[in-house]
């Protein structure tokens, strides 16, 4: 069988972490442009106001603003189908509740995807990436307030009716799950706690961090109903950060808690997304956890009108879950688990399981029975730039060819796989550390942990790798 002749393979970006410009052409600070620099082991702060002397990496990120001609034309060397990127919102609407958008920043996006389309390439673009305006944080603590709903709307219709014959792929919000998480609180939900200065271990109120939740369900519900209905060309998806989840043992006690953690932690978001309402064992989670969710007449039809075409995540490793408390941890991408045995990891801690993708697919599609898309994959690692220019990534080769495979085989088991994009196709900053130094791109960027660096591309061995396999529909992955 192997993948349909149609499979959208390419990259994926996020405006938070590539394009930098962060103040030009009238563009607002975002959440992550408040947010320092950190390393794998010392985290990055969040700053209430800008601090002369303090390096903030998104600000200028790898320079996508300038450079979009040179990076797109690289892309379709490559051979790219799809480019998914993200909007900024607040190129569109600097603080996020103005009445009209900043033109220049429109003017912007219809650049790229006139350049996308030159080459051939569909853009599949996130309307909001862990970037929303720092100014609705200020003003109603982020999706804590009720307020962002309208906010949102606002710059959704703006959007689709500017780029309505430009962009056919879209995805409401970026890896929403994250709100299950106390890191979301600030990087999914833009909510700033009194007394929060650390990005790894923020101030969580659940309450508030559900609440956010819900008044992003109805956001998006909103976005995909008016789609729906005024652009029935476009295609809506969601996009969860799937952190699949394996019982350490055979213990029934490790079983239910494993169960548990793949409810809340990837099920509960897209339950409501893609089935159009909560969860059956939503009420008893927000019980225990003294949660009460306000909903407004209406908000459940809403949710129930809104439901997505299609199912898009990301994933890149797996965790497992015990009930004993002195099994030994791991790092991981937002969400931290106990070590597998069986698996190695990379040089950031976190768990390389190729066949658990093949699982995680399978479990998605019976799930929901809906076209999925892998729009997040890849390696984080240090690479070598060597004297001659080279920069020789097998160990990138290695992961992704193994993951490829996977997805064949899911494929095989009957999984509707529609596309394909890599995490960081050209290097970009990390979003939870806010390094350079863990890098995922086919194309390297002279960048560098302090900011320094010509911002020159080079191809990486990985680019001639990965464009043979688009070339070949993932037949050659030697």
């Amino acid at each position: 069988m192997g993948f349909r002749p149609d499979f959208l393979w390419g990259g994926a970006t996020a405006a938070n972490q590539y394009e930098g410009a962060w103040d030009v052409d009238g563009k607002g600070p975002s959440t992550s442009d408040m947010c320092t620099n950190g390393t794998h082991t010392q985290p990055k702060r969040i700053t209430r106001e800008f601090e002369e002397g303090t390096l903030y990496p998104s600000r200028e990120a790898t320079d996508f603003y300038h450079h979009y001609k040179e990076d797109i034309k690289l892309f379709a060397e490559m051979g790219f189908k799809v480019f998914r990127l993200s909007i900024a919102w607040t190129r569109i609407f600097p603080t996020g509740m103005e009445t009209e958008p900043n033109e220049a920043g429109l003017a912007f996006y219809d650049k790229v995807f006139d350049e996308c389309h030159k080459y051939g390439i569909e853009p599949l673009v996130t309307i909001s990436h862990y970037e929303m305006p720092y100014g609705l944080t200020k003003a109603y603590n982020g999706w804590a307030g009720r307020e962002c709903i309208d906010c949102f709307v606002r710059y959704c219709e703006v959007i689709f009716e500017r780029y309505k014959d430009k962009v056919k792929y879209w995805l409401t919000f970026n890896e929403i799950n994250a709100g299950t998480m106390p890191m979301g609180n600030f990087l999914s939900l833009g909510i700033l706690n009194e007394g929060t200065t650390d990005f790894t271990n923020q101030v969580d109120i659940p309450q508030l961090r559900y609440q956010g939740l819900h008044h992003q369900f109805v956001a998006s519900a909103k976005a995909v109903k008016l789609a729906h209905e005024k652009y029935p060309q476009f295609k809506m998806g969601n996009m969860i950060c799937f952190i699949t989840s394996y019982p350490y043992t055979c213990n029934p006690d490790d079983i239910v808690l494993n169960q548990q953690q793949m409810r809340i932690s990837n099920w509960y978001c897209s339950d409501v997304m893609v089935r159009g309402e909560y969860p059956s064992y939503a009420k008893r989670f927000w019980k225990e956890n003294n949660i009460e969710i306000k909903m407004e007449p209406g908000d459940l039809e809403i949710l129930k009108e809104g439901t997505v075409d299609f199912y898009t995540f990301s994933y890149y490793m797996s965790n497992c879950i015990s009930c004993d408390p002195t099994a030994e941890k791991t790092d991981g991408n937002i969400a931290s688990g106990l070590k597998n045995p069986y698996l190695k990891a990379s040089d950031w801690g976190w768990q390389i399981d190729p066949k658990g993708l093949r699982y995680t697919l399978n479990e998605i599609y019976d799930r929901y029975q809906i076209p999925l898309m892998v729009v997040e994959n890849g390696l984080g690692a240090r690479d070598v730039l060597e004297p001659d220019g080279s920069i020789h990534d097998s160990y990138r080769v290695d992961y992704l060819r193994q993951h490829i495979e996977q997805m064949r085989e899911a494929v095989e088991d009957g999984v509707d796989l529609m596309g394909y994009t890599p995490w960081g196709c050209i290097d970009l900053v990390s979003a939870s550390t806010g390094e350079m130094a863990k890098r995922y791109g086919f194309i390297y960027v002279e960048k560098y942990d302090d900011g320094t660096g010509s911002l020159a591309r080079r191809k990486k061995d990985s680019f001639e790798w990965y464009k043979k396999v688009i070339a070949t529909n993932g037949e050659d992955l030697a």
